[in-house]
Formats: C-alpha cells, structure tokens, sequence
C-alpha cells in the first residue's frame, strides 16, 4: 500500500458521483478508514500537507471522508446546507494534483450533517478553513476537482 494508490488528476473515476453507505456496510468500511488514514498520514509525511481524504479519492466510490485534523473525523454520507453567503478565495491543493494549486471561491460557513462510525447522526458547523476543508472533500464525492 503506497501513495501511488492515490488516483491522480486524469483518472475519469474521481468524475464519477459516490454512492451513499448503507447501514448494513458500516462493518465493512474499517479496511477503508484504516488505508484512507495510512495513505493520509504517508502524504503528510512526503508532501508536509494534507488534512483529509475521501474515499474516491482511491477509487472507492463510496460517500466516506476521513479528516485527521487535531484527531481524526470519519464522516459518512454528509449533507452540507445553510452555505453562508460570505465567501473566502483561497489557494486549494488536493491529494490527487500535489504539485498544483488552484485558486477557489469557497463559503466561509457551513452545516454538515453525516453519520459517524457508530452510524449515529452528527450534525457540525465549520467554519473558515474547516468549511474550506469539508466543501473541497465533499466536491470529490459529487465527481467535482477544485
């Protein structure tokens, strides 16, 4: 298991929309969250960036995002709603282009409701570049790059 297993900025799968997880797969995405942390982690480690990661993102095509902020987050199936109308304009960098940035126009506040690993309802409200972070993983679900 490598970075290499990261799909990479011309892979027609990171266009493709996710599929929701269904209760009855939860078992089944530990394997998931544990490679979606290694991958993670290995990223950090040669690039010296990298906050979270969707499962797309290695041709899983499943509604999943692993963050690792100051501990990591596994958010299942998010909705985001109540985008703020204040916008922020940033340089935004990916897992799949590393040697890239791309500037964007993102919302500065938002409201995500998803399912944890114990598929119990979370609802969070991110802000700055928290919102940032969530709006960039969740376009990877919907088949979109920043």
């Amino acid at each position: 298991m490598g970075l290499e297993e990261i799909l990479i900025l011309g892979n027609p799968k990171l266009h493709e929309i996710s599929k929701p997880v269904k209760a009855n797969e939860i078992g089944t995405l530990k394997p998931v969250v544990d490679k979606l942390h290694y991958l993670l982690l290995e990223f950090r480690k040669r690039y010296g960036a990298g906050r979270a990661i969707a499962a797309p993102q290695i041709g899983i095509m499943k509604r999943l995002i692993y963050m690792n902020i100051e501990e990591p987050v596994i958010i299942i199936n998010p909705e985001l709603s109540d985008l703020s109308e204040e916008m922020m304009e940033i340089w935004d960098d990916c897992l799949c282009f590393p040697d890239l940035l791309v500037r964007v126009k993102r919302h500065k506040r938002c409201k995500v409701r998803f399912y944890d690993m114990d598929w119990k309802k979370q609802t969070w409200f991110p802000e700055g570049d928290l919102s940032e972070l969530i709006q960039h993983e969740y376009d990877h679900l919907e088949g979109v790059l920043a």
